[in-house]
């Protein structure tokens, strides 16, 4: 990487999409992703806040983790308790299939794997794919109730149905949500139960005890690496870039901005939630208390009362980071036909009359200047009028805490496929964007 003119990280594309796939690899879920960005903050100085203890009064760079959530933040030492913040906002979950209760299936002579739809998977991406396993259990040690990591190697594999069996497949396939998506796993020999195998492949320390265990939270994810392609290395492919690619964007412009002379008294803020695919309505979920706990105790934490806290709202701006679509060329009716955003032509200032995106004339002035103060170009993405339109964090967050809210992000093809693919360059200009979005006072 090189020094923009304005003291701005100028990213290379191609090393930006390497340590981003590095950062997708170590993420099967959002348990690793959180863990993942907080190894990257503890390199650059920030350290981890227990949520059970007092937020001292401090310059510099805290987080906390409440499950598969993460907020940072980077406190300049101008800050007060009513001068505001800069929100990035992102999600570390993406669609995929969770492990049910009873999950270890016999059937016909194959071992199979009782899952349930997580999200608005693109549900054919997923077959005929080598899976993992990945996630966190709970264990009783000694009385105490402790939380692991696992992760296992290819295991698994949604195989579909022969042509042969149904010459009708090309002609429209339909998957039944519970009986056609549940993956193999073995045949012959039992390989065990499930979430004992699970147990045998922690990430740290040693092997769990099956008979430890408590509680699980456990996905399927794709374990071909990411890898950029094309004529000219210009894509990348890779799973759960919806939205690890704003989760890493977010870390690393949080990390450079705050190693530098961070302009004014904004405290500078990653809010990275869990559960957006399904709705975001849990206690790590944008629609959950968590951003609003922390930013009135980093308020508390530097001497100010309710009125200090609703005026540090009232100068705060939130940056939604969410993925968006770019225009497919094999289905361009799709799309709105005067707005079509193009692959290497910059991130997306996401726009809906309905609201379904949070963006306004003010929150747009102030994502074209950091834009333009980042040296990046940017694309306006609006949807088709019979097509509906997704939502983000954005209008949560706005609605929630009535924070200015602006929705942006990368823009894909094969959005909530087990494998997206996007442009390099949009991926080192959503990173030099967020950055500078920091960085302007």
């Amino acid at each position: 990487m090189t020094e923009h003119s304005n003291s701005l990280t100028t990213f290379d594309p191609a090393a930006n999409a390497e340590d981003l796939a590095a950062f997708v690899a170590a993420s099967p879920s959002s348990y690793h992703a959180v863990r993942e960005a907080a190894r990257r903050l503890d390199a650059a100085g920030f350290q981890e806040q227990a949520e059970t203890a007092d937020f001292t009064p401090a310059s510099g760079g805290r987080y906390i983790i409440r499950d598969g959530a993460l907020i940072a933040w980077y406190t300049p030492e101008a800050a007060t308790s009513s001068s505001g913040f800069r929100i990035v906002g992102a999600h570390t979950d993406s669609p995929s299939f969770k492990l049910k209760p009873k999950s270890s299936i016999d059937r016909f002579g194959w071992h199979q794997i009782g899952v349930e739809v997580y999200g608005g998977a693109l549900l054919n991406s997923w077959l005929d794919r080598e899976l993992c396993l990945a996630g966190r259990l709970t264990t009783r040690d000694e009385g105490l109730i402790n939380e692991r990591l696992v992760t296992t190697g290819p295991v698994a594999r949604i195989p579909q149905l022969a042509i042969h069996l149904d010459r009708g497949a090309n002609d429209g396939l339909k998957l039944d949500r519970q009986t056609h998506v549940q993956p193999i796993w073995g045949a012959g020999e039992a390989p065990g139960d499930v979430l004992a195998y699970v147990a045998s492949h922690a990430v740290d320390g040693e092997a769990i005890d099956p008979e430890t265990i408590l509680g699980y939270d456990i996905v399927l994810a794709d374990t071909q690496p990411p890898r950029v392609f094309g004529a000219n290395g210009e894509f990348l492919a890779s799973g759960r870039l919806d939205n690890i690619s704003s989760v890493h964007a977010g870390v690393e412009a949080l990390t450079r901005a705050s190693a530098g002379e961070v302009g004014g008294n904004k405290t500078l803020v990653l809010a990275a939630f869990d559960h957006e695919e399904i709705g975001s309505t849990s206690r790590s979920g944008a629609a959950g208390p968590i951003l609003e706990d922390i930013l009135v105790r980093i308020s508390g934490s530097q001497g100010g009362g309710a009125e200090d806290y609703r005026c540090a709202l009232a100068n705060s701006v939130c940056l939604s980071s969410d993925a968006g679509h770019l225009v497919h060329p094999n289905y361009p009716g799709h799309h709105d036909p005067n707005n079509q955003p193009q692959p290497g032509a910059g991130p997306l200032l996401k726009i809906n009359a309905n609201q379904r995106y949070a963006t306004d004339a003010v929150g747009a002035a102030i994502w074209a200047r950091a834009c333009a103060d980042a040296g990046v170009e940017y694309q306006e993405f609006v949807s088709n009028n019979d097509v509906p339109c997704g939502s983000t964090i954005g209008p949560i967050t706005a609605t929630r805490l009535g924070i200015r809210t602006i929705d942006v992000g990368l823009g894909l093809l094969s959005m909530h496929s087990a494998r997206e693919m996007c442009h390099v360059g949009d991926l080192a200009a959503l990173g030099q964007a967020l950055e500078s979005f920091y960085r302007v006072e």
